[in-house]
């Protein structure tokens, strides 16, 4: 059951703020400036980190682990051929996806050359191919098509006898017509028949001749023998901080597929000296967003120990009267402490929507200015921070006024004038 004693305690504190509005709302403001320009900060920075995560993802290998047959060892420094070294097939693909599950992206890539020709001119071209089991957003996205599509996910499973070329490619088979009038077209890559779906921009200074079609395409449609590369599989992790996660279980699928010599057979390989400077960046950049906006949320601490004090000065006599007629100190303490916590409690409450409509505001700002595919990002963790924070401060400042308070003794305080 709850105490009366306290529950008094309790309402007067919410009484006195309610019974000084002008002074009440002097020390919320600094707790709203403090939340708003935390919560403002930080979501700005979650944008701008889930971008900057984006643009890793997409244009680096960083979160990319590779896994490929060794076909060499090293003697005494002097190189010597593994024997039997393994070959990936559709079905090690196949085991290692499920492993892997959602934590990571299984992709089989195969690499060749053929001979490339229409039905209707027998000139040949020499392309390299490069076989996908799923297509490849980083090193093929759609901004990279002149004309066309990318095969889908679907056509990679299924081997469909599809292919995306190259401008250079393209240019070479035209035959005075437009590159991007081929996809529709069929080429023949060593005699085999494959439909082009797509063709890829020009890029300075690329001048290959490449192909890429799903792995299950390149039956027939390469060079075999001595030409053939073995394939290789590559893993993309979700995010940098799951690459370590996403290696060890591919380590574990290499152990149970290869037995504990595992490392004699296979490379697994990942840029581990990078990952580690990525992720420190991005911590590094957190916290000094955080403890840069921090310094608001003290300054209005500061501002509530200030007018605490000066409540305790002015209600010296109420608080002799309570006193006298059986407040114990932990009561005087808890009213005081609760004039704190609502002040911080409602200023974040208002803080934290000021600040997420400055952070959308700015991002929005960001992207007509800068031209930057920004969004301004409200995490749990953001929202947490900024509640935490703001009873922390209050709890923190207002602690000293109501201990002050609390030890107040009764006879003193009546006859404070």
């Amino acid at each position: 059951m709850v105490n009366p004693i306290l529950t008094t305690s309790l309402s007067v504190g919410f009484e006195t703020l309610r019974s000084n509005p002008l002074r009440t709302i002097l020390s919320t403001l600094g707790i709203v400036i403090g939340v708003a320009a935390l919560v403002s900060v930080l979501s700005v920075g979650d944008g701008m980190e889930r971008l900057a995560r984006e643009q890793i993802g997409r244009t680096t290998d960083l979160q990319r682990i590779s896994v490929s047959p060794r076909l060499t060892r090293i003697v005494d420094e002097t190189p010597f051929p593994v024997p039997n070294p393994p070959k990936f097939t559709l079905v090690e693909a196949s085991s290692l996806r499920a492993l892997v599950g959602d934590s990571g992206v299984v992709n089989m890539v195969v690499n060749g050359a053929a001979l490339v020709a229409t039905a209707k001119d027998t000139t040949s071209h020499g392309a390299q191919i490069v076989g996908l089991l799923a297509r490849d957003a980083n090193g093929m996205p759609d901004s990279a098509l002149l004309a066309g599509r990318v095969f889908t996910d679907a056509e990679g499973a299924s081997g469909a006898p599809v292919v995306v070329i190259s401008y250079k490619l393209a240019t070479d088979v035209a035959h005075g017509r437009q590159p991007r009038d081929l996809v529709g077209d069929t080429l023949l890559f060593q005699g085999q028949p494959r439909a082009v779906i797509g063709v890829l921009k020009a890029v300075e200074n690329d001048r290959a001749r490449r192909a890429i079609m799903p792995v299950g395409a390149l039956a027939g449609a390469t060079i075999s023998g001595q030409f053939e590369r073995p394939a290789q599989l590559l893993v993309t992790a979700k995010s940098v901080e799951g690459v370590a996660t996403t290696r060890a279980t591919i380590e574990r699928w290499t152990a149970r597929e290869f037995g504990p010599s595992w490392k004699d057979r296979v490379n697994v390989v990942s840029d581990e000296s990078r990952l580690a400077q990525v992720q420190k960046a991005l911590l590094l950049f957190k916290l000094f967003m955080g403890a840069l906006m921090s310094i608001s949320l003290v300054v209005g601490g500061i501002g509530i120990m200030n007018v605490l004090l000066s409540s305790v000065i002015e209600r010296t006599r109420e608080i002799g009267i309570r006193k006298a007629t059986g407040a114990a100190q932990r009561h005087i303490l808890w009213q005081f402490l609760c004039e704190s916590v609502a002040i911080t409690g409602v200023g974040s409450m208002i803080g934290l929507v000021l600040g997420v409509a400055a952070a959308f505001a700015v991002t929005a700002i960001m992207r007509h200015v800068a031209n930057a595919p920004i969004q301004a990002w409200l995490s749990v963790s953001t929202v947490v921070v900024a509640i935490g924070a703001s009873v922390v401060i209050g709890l923190t400042f207002g602690l000293y006024p109501a201990m002050r308070a609390a030890r107040l003794s009764p006879i003193d305080a009546i006859h404070h004038e």
